[in-house]
């Protein structure tokens, strides 16, 4: 059986990487039971350093959402080139911003 791939660095996730399930709508907003996608947790981590949950939920609820906004983009672009087993801790730490 082939590895999964992430949806979002589109890099396949071997059973050794850190890995992890993310609610495309945050369970606090409504979506526990709904729809979630395994992710490397690099990359999981990128997206909760760079969104709320309420952003998450109000605006960035799919994939295709994810990997256009401009830092996500950028975040891609750089783990790309990362083995598909490299894992760091995200450099900005889970970010507030206040709408």
């Amino acid at each position: 059986m082939s590895d999964p791939i992430c949806p979002l660095c589109l890099r396949h996730i071997p059973a050794e990487a850190k890995q992890s399930l993310h609610h495309l709508i945050p369970k606090l907003k409504g979506g526990k039971g709904g729809p979630t996608v395994l992710l490397h947790q690099i990359c999981h981590s990128e997206i909760h350093a760079v969104f709320t949950e309420a952003e998450l939920a109000r605006e960035y609820s799919t994939v295709e959402a994810l990997r256009a906004h401009p830092r996500m983009a950028k975040f891609l672009s750089w783990v790309a080139k990362r083995p598909p087993t490299f894992h760091a801790r995200s450099a900005g730490g889970r970010r507030k911003r206040s709408r």
